[in-house]
């Protein structure tokens, strides 16, 4: 397939592997031609979950497209879009990007998945055909769903070697490093059984309907979809603080002028607050983050969390979007969260709220940390030129079916708007 055609220019793509390790050559171009441009203002995003390189690309084509009309004649912003080692599963459709519709609404995996999974787990061929298997046929023996279950946990590596380990949690009291997931531990059928009740209460609109008691097998691919997900998570902490935060000091040490505004989506939106916790000292050429629909813990900047005073490092706000419509992270995330465990503990006893997600319902107990609606923000001069802020982006983050919802409708001009007023660029 071709590689879509950037919307912007100057543009630098910089990919990173699971460990955080940079492309040299990739990241060598930025540091150069930052200076050589004199580029002010650049804004770097990382892509959540999502197929590949191509996927990546025409998100963020699409995201920057109506940027250059919408700032300053006289700005003189860069663009760099961060890849990295993640999946998405075919079935679960972006508004406005192309998707196989053989892939929606089937049991077991379409090509494109089973692909996607080979390629995000390089040496699991075997695992994956096994899976792939059991899915299709869906025997009705209760050893071979708990077969399913061991074949998922060896597929993403509950308890990885090497430096990812200590990345999957969000808050203190999920452990660092992180326990193997309950998810993986405990009966695959009531794991099953638990995701394909929600999914069946689940319909297009992001309202939850009333539950029934289906087949286990009909979660099976849920269970599938989260472990992997899991695996993502931890990934991308361990690219933000081992990969992108280092490689940010670089820039602010080759370029000290550029101001940096980060940007990131789902699993991204982790990725690029974790590049906080990894910045040298010092470096304070952050001016701006912002997360859309954010898919990891809305506690993880509050105390107990391990992002804890990391929004400090920003030379300007964190703001979080978030939107009810995301069935991805209403629903799916927080009983995944319960599944792998991490709810427990001082979560509940101690900040006393349901699990959640920062793109379900923004950064919670942050002191100070300011709300608005979507139409309030884009009011001149309205957003807060530090600390937290939570903006509530339904109005425009609600297209998308089952199961994810809206979770990927984020390529909007008011989004990027945001993004502009929150680095101060406007």
């Amino acid at each position: 397939m071709a590689q879509p055609t950037m919307s912007v220019s100057p543009y630098w793509e910089l990919t990173f592997d699971a460990d955080g390790d940079a492309d040299t050559a990739q990241r060598d171009r930025l540091l150069t031609g930052a200076k050589q441009r004199k580029i002010r203002d650049l804004i770097l995003f990382s892509h959540g979950w999502n197929n590949d390189r191509t996927g990546a690309t025409r998100l963020y084509s699409g995201f920057f497209a109506p940027i250059p009309a919408l700032a300053p004649p006289t700005a003189r912003i860069g663009y760099a879009g961060v890849v990295w080692p993640s999946m998405r599963f075919c079935d679960e459709p972006i508004p406005d990007f192309p998707h196989p519709a053989a892939a929606l609404g089937t049991p077991g995996l379409d090509d494109g998945t089973r692909h996607a999974l080979l390629e995000t787990f390089p040496g699991r061929a075997t695992v994956v055909e096994s899976i792939v298997r059991l899915l299709e046929q869906r025997p009705p023996e209760a050893s071979e769903l708990e077969e399913f279950g061991r074949l998922v946990r060896e597929l993403v590596d509950a308890v990885p070697p090497g430096p990812q380990a200590p990345f999957a949690a969000d808050t203190l009291a999920e452990g660092v490093p992180q326990d193997e997931p309950e998810m993986f531990t405990g009966s695959t059928a009531a794991a099953c059984t638990a995701f394909a009740t929600a999914l069946a209460g689940l319909d297009g609109d992001g309202e939850v309907r009333g539950f029934a008691l289906p087949n286990p097998w009909d979660g099976a691919k849920e269970l599938l979809r989260q472990a992997t997900y899991y695996a993502m998570k931890r990934r991308a902490g361990t690219v933000g603080e081992r990969g992108l935060g280092p490689l940010i000091g670089r820039l602010a040490k080759a370029a000290p002028g550029v101001r940096v505004h980060l940007v990131g989506h789902s699993f991204g939106g982790r990725l690029v607050s974790f590049a906080l916790r990894g910045l040298p000292e010092g470096v304070r050429a952050v001016k701006s983050v912002t997360l859309l629909q954010g898919a990891f813990s809305h506690y993880a900047f509050a105390a107990q969390g391990v992002l804890q005073g990391h929004q400090n490092r920003i030379d300007g706000p964190l703001v979080c979007c978030y939107s009810r419509f995301d069935q991805a992270l209403s629903t799916m995330y927080p009983l995944a969260s319960r599944m792998a465990g991490d709810d427990r503990g001082l979560i509940g006893e101690v900040l006393g709220a349901e699990w959640g997600a920062m793109g379900h319902d923004g950064v919670q107990s942050v002191p100070d940390t300011r709300a608005y609606r979507l139409a309030e923000v884009l009011a001149p001069g309205r957003l807060p030129a530090s600390g937290c802020v939570n903006v509530d982006a339904a109005e425009v983050v609600r297209r998308g079916g089952a199961p994810a919802g809206a979770h990927s409708d984020i390529v909007h001009p008011e989004l990027a708007r945001v993004v502009l007023a929150a680095g101060r660029i406007t």
